[in-house]
């Protein structure tokens, strides 16, 4: 067994597949209509075949609830493993994105969090 698909809840689908491709950098694999939304994917670009994040609608209020609690609590809603986090920080700040915690020593991983526009703090963790 092993994970295909994960996913992360967010307020506009649209804003958000701009966010994750253009800013962050991963590519699009499925962008599917189903009604009023859509079934979108991302991969990492050096791992297409890899897990698959899909950008899930938050529109049910038990979601809307759970993003907008774990935010306000500071808790990321999912987190993304890179090779230099001290270079990655430096490339999204320049691209405009707002940390809520810069590169941090944790035991022996530096993590680093930020804001993804689209209601979800996301952790970075390089080992």
């Amino acid at each position: 067994m092993k994970i295909i698909v994960t996913s992360v809840f967010v307020q506009d689908q649209d804003k958000a597949l701009a966010f994750y491709t253009k800013t962050l950098g991963f590519v699009k694999k499925h962008d599917v209509p189903t009604g009023e939304f859509r079934w979108i994917t991302l991969v990492s670009p050096g791992d297409q075949n890899g897990t698959e994040l899909l950008l899930e609608p938050n529109v049910h209020p038990a979601a809307q609830e759970y993003q907008k609690s774990i935010f306000a609590e500071g808790i990321p809603a999912t987190m993304f493993g890179v090779a230099n986090i001290h270079k990655e920080y430096e490339r999204l700040l320049e691209n405009g994105v707002k940390f809520t915690m810069e590169p941090t020593k944790a035991g022996e991983v530096t993590i680093a969090v930020f804001d993804d526009t689209c209601g979800n703090l996301i952790q970075l963790i390089q080992n």
